[in-house]
């Protein structure tokens, strides 16, 4: 037989995972359609009266789904007779489409992350299937294959798709996906940065507190985004609240049998997302425009809005001047300000470290303005896909207007988020008796001379570690593990575990004898008379009889502090132990039945 060359091989297994990784973008992009096709057809099903066949139901829902991708829709069927373009893109069917590419180009990365390499003959290693970009570039090859199909059959339907709109956003959106889903397989690396990058850029990005910053700054302006989502969501709540009439009139009046009802309910669903990002951008201050003539704003409603009846713009505030309850929006981006300073505040100075790992001023206001510059970005970004044309004329501008409503955000932030930044950390600082931090002193603590001197040894080390770049930071952290930190929802936590552990009144009473017997579990060993740090040991052999450790006087005394230290446990023995160890000899080898007498020893052993 001929035996296959390993290099013949290699090259199979890596056409083969190629092809694999194709073929998981198709079934990626299949199970999207289908699952959205689906759903159209039970609607046109349950309606008694639809405008189409089955052929323009499948046509509109490959059109809803090219929508989720964030392509413009054409609507074609209009009582003008001028096709009208569809451009706001429900959010909440964005997210099926997205995490099925993220999850198939995850699953393709991690499938070849295992066999990246083989040992080839003479222990030569040979790569064993295609690189990461070569799983993505697949991954993305074989959505892009069903967006192109889903694209030429919806032609001809109720709801098309612009060409225009397929290479951006469509193709970047898919390929956005498919690259986290590849970075995550990879274990979310942070860095290296590209060759042809700026190789300050590369040096920045190399360094491990580079990355560290980059971080903190990221989770900062991650949760002002989210906190911006969320009391833009409870605005719109609230306005909904107040005009129930007309959302319960706007719902009624589209559709009068319940398949109608239950189309116009998963409709205001998919834009609920849609419709927080719109209250966030009102409570910002540049508002949302509803219509090329109207712009909604805390300050007022200015123009004649051109609003179609649908239940979430029953939530648009009346024509006229602002009211006290309008401004009350303006506590939406404080609310983010200081959601983006209490995640800043808690990495520059963390409660379970000592305060020579804290940052210093200039990194947290550093961290803090990138915090901001992220949540800006992140803003402008959704608020870009939240609104669009929904027909001509005066429904062409629709929604907030994202290149107003990201600086805005941006700049709410880096005004307040700075200062309550500056604040919170010089608060997480500060060391009067609540302070929870390790490597305080509790200020109800009895003044003792141990306390005292650990207190001194403890502010020499942090001197020690701010101006020798941090070396004493690891004994300071291994002397302080016994502590427990206080929080600040619960500041008499720390005391009462300090006061139960040393035997002073704490508020459930005073303590027991044998606790306030007991000395301190984290007494500083200064405290002990004639200590000196670095005396070296006695020269003397110990285990001589007549040595210092077994003289008189020592025994003594270690036995004075036994006795001492357990709280009147042990027993009044004397230190002088020679006496009662003669007595037992003598009792094991003294006369007996079968034994005589010998004052003078044991017999030696013959």
């Amino acid at each position: 037989m001929t035996q296959r060359s390993p290099q013949v091989t290699v090259r199979q297994n890596r056409t083969l995972a190629l092809a694999s990784a194709l073929v998981k973008g198709v079934v990626a992009a299949g199970l999207g359609l289908g699952a959205l096709t689906v759903l159209v057809m039970v609607v046109w099903i349950s309606s008694p009266y639809p405008d189409s066949g089955p052929g323009g139901a499948l046509r509109a829902a490959a059109g809803v789904w090219l929508l989720a991708h964030g392509a413009g829709l054409v609507r074609p069927d209009t009582l003008s007779g001028v096709p009208a373009p569809v451009g706001v893109v429900p959010l909440l069917l964005v997210l099926g489409p997205v995490w099925l590419a993220h999850r198939a180009a995850r699953d393709a990365a991690e499938a070849q992350e295992g066999a990246r390499a083989e040992l080839g003959e003479g222990g030569v290693e040979r790569s064993a299937g295609p690189s990461r970009a070569g799983v993505f570039c697949a991954v993305t090859a074989g959505y892009l294959l069903v967006v192109a199909g889903a694209a030429a059959y919806a032609r001809g339907g109720p709801l098309y798709a612009d060409p225009d709109t397929l290479a951006f956003p469509v193709a970047l959106v898919v390929a956005g996906a498919a690259a986290a889903g590849v970075w995550t397989a990879a274990g979310r690396p942070f860095g290296p940065a590209p060759s042809w990058s700026p190789l300050a850029v590369q040096e920045a990005v190399a360094r491990t507190l580079f990355r560290h910053r980059a971080e903190a700054a990221f989770r900062s302006a991650a949760a002002g985004v989210t906190v911006l989502l969320g009391a833009g969501a409870l605005l719109v709540a609230v306005a909904l609240g107040r005009n129930a009439a007309a959302a319960q009139d706007a719902f009624l009046g589209l559709a009068g049998d319940w398949s109608g009802r239950v189309a116009v309910l998963l409709l205001a669903a998919a834009l609920a997302p849609n419709a927080a990002l719109w209250g966030a951008a009102y409570g910002l201050g540049p508002g949302f425009s509803l219509g090329t003539g109207a712009t909604a704003t805390p300050l007022g409603l200015d123009g004649t809005p051109a609003l179609p009846r649908f239940p979430l713009l029953a939530a648009v505030p009346d024509q006229g001047p602002g009211a006290l309850p309008n401004w009350a929006a303006l506590a939406v981006p404080v609310a983010a300000a200081l959601a983006v300073a209490w995640f800043t505040a808690r990495r520059a100075a963390p409660a379970d470290a000592p305060r020579a790992r804290a940052w210093s001023a200039r990194e947290t206001v550093l961290v803090t303005l990138l915090a901001a510059l992220g949540c800006g970005a992140g803003t402008a970004l959704l608020t870009a896909v939240a609104g669009g044309p929904i027909g001509t004329g005066s429904l062409s501008v629709f929604g907030p207007v994202w290149w107003l409503t990201g600086p805005a955000a941006l700049v709410w932030t880096a005004v307040i988020g700075v200062p309550a930044a500056l604040l919170l950390r010089l608060w997480r600082l500060r060391t009067p008796g609540w302070a929870w931090r390790r490597d305080v002193p509790e200020a109800d603590e009895p003044p003792t001379a141990g306390a005292g001197t650990g207190a001194a040894t403890r502010t020499k080390t942090e001197a020690g570690g701010e101006g020798e770049g941090g070396e004493g930071e690891g004994d300071e952290e291994k002397g302080d593990v016994s502590g427990r930190p206080r929080r600040w929802w619960s500041p008499w936590r720390g005391r009462r575990g300090t006061a139960g552990e040393a035997g002073e009144v704490g508020p459930g009473g005073p303590a027991s004898p044998a606790a306030s017997s007991v000395p301190a579990s984290g007494s500083a060993p200064e405290a002990a008379s004639g200590f000196e740090p670095y005396d070296f040991l006695p020269t003397d052999p110990w285990h001589e009889k007549d040595g210092p450790w077994h003289g008189k006087d020592n025994r003594e005394a270690r036995w004075a502090s036994l006795k001492q230290g357990s709280g009147g446990l042990m027993a009044d023995f004397p230190a002088d132990r020679a006496a009662d160890r003669a007595g037992r000899t003598a009792d094991r080898t003294g006369p007996g039945p079968d034994r005589p007498a010998d004052p003078g020893g044991p017999a030696p052993t013959p």
